[in-house]
């Protein structure tokens, strides 16, 4: 019997959230809840839409489970606010793991945590709470992902790296071996980072610009 699940959120990470634990999951997600402030519909997929002031109430911690479907906004802040604040209410947050994502840390996983397939995570890696890891990435051996982070896809962790607490890594970053990104670090998109990085760092990769020659004058194409 799958155990019954409550997600916070209503939007595009809320619905991915719906798919892969009715999916792939012995979960069963019954209710989804925002602040009584961002209610637009009573139900979402065809679930309630209950006030998070309320939800403890109505769906009580010692019967279900919970999830926090959010972004990165505001450097993972929000994520992390309501992460804190179901646990205050006692609800116990799990975390997704795809069945086609390649995990071989023992379950180092923490709680709350999104891992889309195709993941690799290699031994000895620890994976905090709240983390996020979009679809692709290569997490290498004793690295450590530190609460409330937010990978995206395709990137490069090589070993032995520790990112800091509610980082943001953009599509396509690297990140050498044995270095050390601070906390609410921002590494961009295709970003390499061959150093250790300060915490609150922001680190850019170089944007390909248009070339000068229009594409219809293109011979190889």
């Amino acid at each position: 019997m799958k155990k019954p699940l409550v997600i916070f959120g209503s939007g595009d990470i809320a619905q991915l959230a719906h798919y892969y634990f009715s999916t792939d999951s012995n979960y069963e997600v019954v209710a989804f809840t925002v602040d009584a402030n961002y209610i637009k519909e009573s139900e979402f997929f065809g679930l309630p839409v209950v006030a998070f002031e309320d939800v403890a109430k109505n769906y009580p911690p010692d019967s279900y489970v919970f999830f926090v479907a959010l972004s990165y906004s505001k450097l993972n802040a929000v994520r992390k606010e309501k992460f804190l604040a179901a646990k205050k209410m006692g609800y116990k947050l799990v975390s997704f793991i795809s069945s086609r994502a390649n995990v071989l840390n023992e379950g180092r996983v923490g709680e709350n945590c999104f891992i889309f397939e195709d993941n690799t995570i290699q031994p000895f890696v620890t994976i905090g709470n709240n983390v996020t890891l979009w679809s692709g990435n290569h997490i290498g051996h004793h690295s450590v992902i530190h609460d409330h982070t937010f990978i995206a896809s395709h990137v490069v962790v090589s070993g032995g790296v520790e990112i800091g607490e509610q980082c943001f890594v953009g599509v396509n970053a690297t990140l050498r071996d044995h270095i050390k990104i601070g906390d609410r670090c921002v590494v961009g998109a295709g970003a390499l980072l061959l150093t250790d990085a300060a915490s609150e760092g922001v680190y850019i990769g170089t944007a390909t610009e248009r070339s000068k020659v229009p594409s219809t004058r293109l011979r190889g194409i």
